[in-house]
């Protein structure tokens, strides 16, 4: 095993601080209710011509935002939906 770090690559860096939430419409899946803490996502247009992927907790709207490229966010889905982030028992 090797002591060097991974190369980490940011695909991200040309959004990062620049990606304008004002406007993002909030959404969260079918069937959630309207009091509680829940996942919100957002798909937000950049001036590079990508649309991103924004994930929050509705309980802190103004806290920390995920976000996400097209191809993350179809990895995370995928991953969803095969049972990848389900619990072990």
């Amino acid at each position: 095993m090797s002591d060097e770090a991974a190369p980490i690559y940011d695909d991200k860096a040309q959004v990062r601080g620049s990606l304008d939430l004002s406007g993002a419409k909030w959404q969260r899946g079918d069937g959630a209710e309207s009091e509680g803490e829940h996942v919100e996502v957002a798909f937000v247009p950049h001036t590079d011509g990508v649309t991103y992927v924004a994930m929050r907790n509705s309980a802190q709207p103004t806290g920390p935002v995920l976000v996400f490229t097209p191809a993350e966010w179809d990895a995370f889905v995928k991953g969803a939906r095969d049972g990848e982030f389900d619990e072990p028992w």
